[in-house]
């Protein structure tokens, strides 16, 4: 990898990986605020200002924005998430100057007319009930504010329409200044680029977002577990778990990962072959981790016919306890091999590299190399991954979210507790 790194005076970074072989490049910026930023009275305010920067600047009208970078055939979008925001483009080479025009233009230069917030919002606010639609999102929401209760966290990204219908064009103003500041913002770009000229550009176009830090957010608690049942008159059971992770930072992090994929990751996974392959319980069943900057969340997910919830729980309490103690080798080795070929695929698409040197920046001040990252997973033993499992069973106690119809829900989520830290903190010990 050809990685380049400049740090403005304002503290923004910018960063580009030349793929000489492309002919496009993938480029964006990368802020670091998200939902777990916001106040009480902001919350939704990230998402509304991505929604909001694609509406118009005091240069260009919303179509203006989109027609321009589609008359040379490149696509424009944006993403929110619970500790960054990304605006991001996929041009020709020739049209990079167009895009990181266009990409300050809207952070920088951001009109938020009266009109076009009024719509966004109403957009939004179809968003949000086409989540309350979706049970995989719905049973989700409920878990994020079971596990961090009374946190930004733990809320919804999109927000409520009661939120929504306060904000307005100051308040979203002054949100966008006091986070988007050079030291939490960077400009990541792979593909066909010139790190020097994009330098430049940024330099110009940039200029604006100054180097004072933004405020930290506050830091995250997870919960003291516990279980809720939501009644929907649905065809299937939605069962979700919860257990506290490792932040970005930890060493035991790529072990715990391997531990997860080894339990719920994949086809082969222990979950998979147990509940569907076996025994016909589900469709669909995995299991995942999100590590942050200071937590992390472990998460469990699965559906099946309400009648079936109880064995269900039953089996995913007793092969994750089963799991820590009974790892072999040949899991190990096969979880590790599907992390190195994810890591090096990804790599082979300009957008995936821009994505992960920005995310590195972001959460470690610098980008880890592929020989390092690799060097980590290949540091993983059957002995690091059963120390992460015990110390993920020990940590806190589970939340547990069961959403449809059926008697069968609370007896469900009452196995959960068989997930108990005094039988987990025995076998840490």
């Amino acid at each position: 990898m050809s990685v380049e790194i400049t740090k403005l005076p304002s503290g923004l970074t910018v960063i580009t990986d030349t793929m000489p072989h492309l002919e496009t490049a993938a480029l964006g910026v990368w802020a670091g605020v998200g939902g777990r930023d916001e106040k009480p009275d902001e919350h939704g305010m990230s998402h509304l200002l991505e929604h909001m920067a694609f509406k118009g600047t005091t240069t260009r009208t919303s179509r203006e924005i989109v027609e321009e970078i589609e008359a040379v055939g490149g696509d424009l979008n944006a993403a929110t998430s619970t500790e960054t925001t990304a605006y991001y483009a996929r041009v020709l080479k020739a049209d990079v100057p167009l895009a990181l025009d266009v990409l300050s233009d809207i952070l920088a230069h951001p009109s938020f007319d009266a009109e076009e917030l009024e719509r966004e919002k109403s957009v939004i606010e179809q968003e949000i009930g086409a989540a309350q639609d979706t049970p995989d999102d719905v049973v989700f929401e409920h878990l994020s504010e079971l596990s961090y209760p009374d946190q930004a966290m733990g809320r919804s990204l999109l927000g409520t329409p009661q939120t929504l219908a306060g904000f307005n064009r100051e308040n979203l103003q002054r949100y966008l200044n006091t986070h988007y500041r050079g030291p939490e913002m960077v400009v990541a770009a792979a593909g066909a680029v010139d790190h020097q000229a994009v330098v430049a550009e940024v330099e110009r176009r940039f200029a604006s977002f100054d180097g004072t830090p933004s405020p930290k957010p506050t830091p995250a608690s997870f919960g003291k577990g516990g279980s809720r049942v939501i009644h929907r008159d649905l065809e299937q059971a939605h069962l979700t778990l919860a257990l506290e992770g490792l932040p970005q930072s930890d060493l035991s992090l790529f072990s715990l990962q391997v531990f997860t994929n080894i339990l719920g990751g994949g086809m082969s996974s222990r979950l998979f072959q147990e509940v569907r392959e076996k025994r016909g319980l589900c469709y669909s069943i995995y299991s995942f981790h999100a590590a942050y900057s200071d937590t992390g969340f472990f998460g469990l997910y699965t559906g099946t016919d309400p009648a079936d919830a109880p064995e269900m729980m039953e089996v995913i309490v007793d092969e994750m306890n089963n799991a820590v103690e009974t790892l072999t080798e040949a899991e190990i080795a096969r979880a590790k091999a599907q992390m190195k070929a994810g890591l090096l695929m990804a790599l082979e698409s300009c957008s995936a590299r821009a994505e992960q040197m920005a995310r590195h920046i972001l959460a470690y001040g610098r980008p880890l190399t592929v020989d390092e990252l690799v060097k980590r997973i290949d540091a993983v033993s059957v002995e690091t991954t059963r120390d992460a499992a015990r110390s993920l069973l020990s940590r806190s106690r589970p939340a547990v979210v069961a959403l449809g119809s059926g008697r069968g829900l609370d007896t469900a989520v009452g196995f959960a507790e068989g997930l108990s830290k005094p039988k987990a903190r025995v076998l840490l010990h």
